[in-house]
């Protein structure tokens, strides 16, 4: 076992880790990296807001604007506001597609005992609880099934570290040292991009 690396970071909870919510931002000059999953459900919501909810809710406004008085008209004054916030989102997303570096988990790769983008790592702490957290990219997070962003505190940590390193991580909860127990490349199952999630269906809302 080797005391490794020593990182200074500013985690966004006790533990270094992240929580769920808005997009990540990147860094300026950074690299855009994501799994081939994570790419493929951006896609995906990309191509669902351009083709079919976007026409849906234009021709829904427009049909609400014919119906008289547009300061009262719930359908158009909802309408409208979807449609704002469906281009934010098809902004968004052409961004980050336009940047994206996909970079395969599962691709061959010479060393495969440190730790880099795309691995899933196992460690343990002072307390030799063992955890396994996999490092994914800044649109992939999901801390119940371990994904962490590369930019993460802990991540930072990990990232160039091998099986058998000792890393330091700097928490607001103290000062934590982890042992890398071990360093897998493999597939990284992602959630596939579900139809409106996390917003009212605008079918239901607009012609109701």
């Amino acid at each position: 076992m080797s005391k490794a690396f020593t990182r200074e970071t500013e985690p966004d909870n006790d533990h270094g880790e992240e929580t769920v919510g808005s997009p990540s931002p990147l860094p300026a000059g950074s690299k855009n990296y994501i799994t081939p999953g994570g790419h493929k459900r951006l896609m995906d919501e990309f191509l669902w807001l351009m083709n079919r909810e976007r026409p849906h809710v234009t021709a829904t406004v427009s049909w609400a604007a014919s119906n008289g008085d547009r300061s009262e008209n719930a359908d158009y004054i909802y309408g409208k506001k979807r449609l704002r916030e469906i281009d934010r989102r098809i902004r968004f997303l052409t961004k980050r597609l336009d940047t994206a570096e996909v970079v395969d988990p599962a691709a061959p790769r010479e060393d495969e005992t440190r730790i880099f983008f795309g691995a899933t790592v196992t460690f343990a702490n002072q307390e030799s609880e063992e955890k396994t957290v996999s490092i994914v990219g800044v649109d992939e997070i999901d801390t119940s099934r371990g994904y962490i962003s590369w930019i993460s505190p802990l991540a930072r940590a990990l990232i160039k570290a091998r099986e058998g390193d000792v890393v330091t991580l700097h928490a607001p909860g103290g000062t934590e040292e982890l042992e890398i127990l071990e360093v897998k490349y493999q597939v990284i199952p992602m959630a596939p991009f579900r139809n409106g999630v996390g917003d009212d269906n605008p079918k239901d809302n607009l012609n109701s």
